[in-house]
C-alpha cells in the first residue's frame, strides 16, 4: 500500500509541475496585460507619449516593479493606433491572449 501511495504522490508531483509553470505564466501575462491597460488609460487621458512612463510609474499599480520595463515597449504600439481603436478595444485582454499563446 505504501508503494502505491508513493507512486501516486510522485505522479501528482510530476504532473503538477506544468500546472505550476502554467500558473506562473498566467500570472506573468496578467501583469503584462495590466501594464498594457495602464498605457491605454494614459492614452485615453491624453498623456503625451514621452511622459507615459512617468505617468504610469506615478500611478498606483499592483504589478512588481520589473514590469515597468514593458511600458516603453508597448507605448509606441498603443500610441500608433487610432484613438477610436484604443477606445473600442480591450488591449489588455488582447495582450494577455497573445502572451498565453506563446
Amino acid at each position: 500500500m505504501k508503494i502505491v501511495t508513493a507512486a501516486v504522490i510522485v505522479g501528482l508531483l510530476a504532473s503538477g509541475a506544468p500546472v505550476l509553470a502554467q500558473t506562473a505564466k498566467e500570472t506573468d501575462c496578467a501583469y503584462q496585460a495590466d501594464v498594457v491597460d495602464a498605457v491605454r488609460q494614459a492614452r485615453l487621458a491624453r498623456v503625451n507619449e514621452r511622459k507615459v512612463a512617468a505617468h504610469v510609474k506615478a500611478a498606483a499599480h499592483s504589478w512588481p516593479e520589473k514590469y515597468m520595463a514593458i511600458v516603453p515597449l508597448v507605448t509606441p504600439w498603443v500610441y500608433e493606433m487610432k484613438m477610436r481603436d484604443v477606445k473600442a478595444s480591450d488591449l489588455g485582454a488582447a495582450w494577455k491572449e497573445m502572451c498565453l499563446g506563446q
